[in-house]
Formats: C-alpha cells, structure tokens, sequence
C-alpha cells in the first residue's frame, strides 16, 4: 500500500475551504481527471474518473465528518482508496487544507504510474486546482454543516478534544 501525504495554504476561512470541500459533485471542476461525483448521501459517493488513462467508477463511503475540521472515506469497491483531509486555521482568512490518501497501485500501468511519480503530481495538481478553485469561487458554495460520526465515536471512543 502507498501513502500520500500533501498540503496546501488557501487564502480562505477553514471553515469556506471546508464548505467547498464537502460539495463532492463540484469536485469535477477542479480535478482534472474527475468526471462526476454523486451524492447518493450523506455517507455515499459514486465516482467516474480517469485513472491512468482509463475509466474507473467505484463507491467511496464517508466514515467520519466534523464540520470545519475533518472528511474522512474508504472506497468500496474499485482501486482501493482511502484517506482523510483536515482543514486548518492559520489565520481568519487563510487556512491549510491536509490530505493524507492511501492507495495500492493494481495493474501493471498504475505500478509503473506511481513509480514515476504520477499519481502523486496527480495528486498535488488537484490540491492546486482546489486552491484556485476555493479562492475564487469558495465563498458562493454553501457547504454541508452536518456531522458523520466515525465507527470509533459511534463506539463512544475519545480521540481527545475537538
């Protein structure tokens, strides 16, 4: 299994970058190789990307959300993906978007892909279309406010203070 692990500062409230981030179905007009996103809801997505050159559609289900702090999701079914992003505040009007993504390469192209570092330009470029998108167009989205309590707070786990 691979690991990603990438920042970006946007010249946004974490709380605008969040919001824009939690429209999944807007995903398409900043990541490039992204085709479509539905919101079946609140804790279900469906995915149609390129990936590697190819078609791919796969389920993605949403194991947690904290407004203005935390996505996180496994895919179910497809390539495997899994990852969450954080949003921190740096300032009130600039903040820094965290992604962590873990994944494993299948095929023999998307072997090769990744050992020459395409998935994770991929990656950085999609951070730097987010960037550009939120910057420009983030405070006209209204975001979801809603909380998707992990399997571990479901349990009444503590991860520390929120």
């Amino acid at each position: 299994m691979k690991t990603i692990e990438r920042s970006i500062d946007v010249e946004v409230p974490a709380s605008t970058a969040y919001a824009t981030w939690t429209q999944f179905e807007l995903f398409p007009r900043f990541m490039p190789d992204v085709e479509a996103v539905e919101q079946k809801d609140d804790r279900h997505l469906r995915w149609r990307a390129r990936v590697w050159g190819a078609g791919e559609e796969w389920d993605a289900e949403i194991t947690g959300q904290i407004p203005d702090k935390r996505i996180a999701w496994n895919s179910q079914g497809g390539a495997y993906n899994a990852g969450v992003v954080t949003f921190h505040r740096l300032s009130d009007d600039r903040s820094c978007v965290m992604l962590q993504l873990a994944y494993e390469p299948e095929t023999w192209g998307e072997k090769i892909g990744d050992a020459l570092g395409l998935f994770t330009r991929s990656i950085e470029a999609d951070l730097a279309g987010f960037k550009e998108f939120v910057e420009n167009e983030g405070e006209k989205v209204a975001g979801w406010r809603g909380r998707v309590p992990s399997k571990e707070d479901a349990a009444g786990a503590s991860h520390g203070p929120r």
